[in-house]
């Protein structure tokens, strides 16, 4: 009796200690977001675009950036880099944050027969993002041939979707999306 019950207790121990140390289950993506931090372009020119404002969201579960164009925004490239480079000097632009997402727009900022070019009231402070969960700051890095740049600091490399939407009124707006995490 002593020795069966002795030998229940042990395969007792041994089952709970394989369920304990098993394989642990995939935790579920936050709030459903399933992007990487992977770039994503989709680079087609415009001769009809240009930018027109740059402005900024809160979401519960990512912090947006948008950047509203004249006409039609063609392409776009948005990647983390390490610096960001001012178009067309090559100077280095330091951000704010752990890690920097640079936005690409092929839209011009201004020209010939176009509206007037987007003139930041201070380049390196496009919006206010003081107490966004994800956003650190927002900067203009320049135009150059067609393409213009804009830096995002964040706070981490942290999973990102771009994509284009049309409107208001005319124009479109490219839109980037950062999960406050992963």
């Amino acid at each position: 009796m002593k020795r069966s019950f002795a030998l229940l207790i042990s395969m007792l121990f041994g089952a709970v200690f394989l369920v304990s140390t098993g394989p642990a289950a995939a935790a579920a993506p936050y709030c459903g977001i399933t992007w990487g931090s992977l770039p994503e372009s989709h680079l087609v020119g415009s001769e009809n675009a240009s930018i027109a404002k740059v402005r900024s969201g809160q979401h519960p579960c990512f912090d947006r950036l948008v950047i509203d164009v004249h006409g039609d925004v063609a392409g776009y490239d948005v990647r983390y880099v390490s610096p960001l480079y001012e178009d067309p000097t090559g100077a280095i632009i330091p951000l704010r944050g752990a890690a920097d997402l640079q936005v690409l727009a092929t839209a011009p900022n201004g020209g010939p027969g176009m509206p007037a070019p987007y003139v930041p009231g201070d380049k390196r402070e496009l919006a206010d993002v003081t107490g966004y969960s994800t956003f650190r700051q927002v900067a203009f890095a320049g135009s150059f041939e067609g393409q213009t740049r804009f830096g995002l600091g964040v706070r981490a490399r942290l999973p990102f979707r771009a994509f284009v939407l049309d409107g208001p009124d005319t124009g479109s707006r490219l839109v980037v999306d950062v999960a406050h995490h992963w």
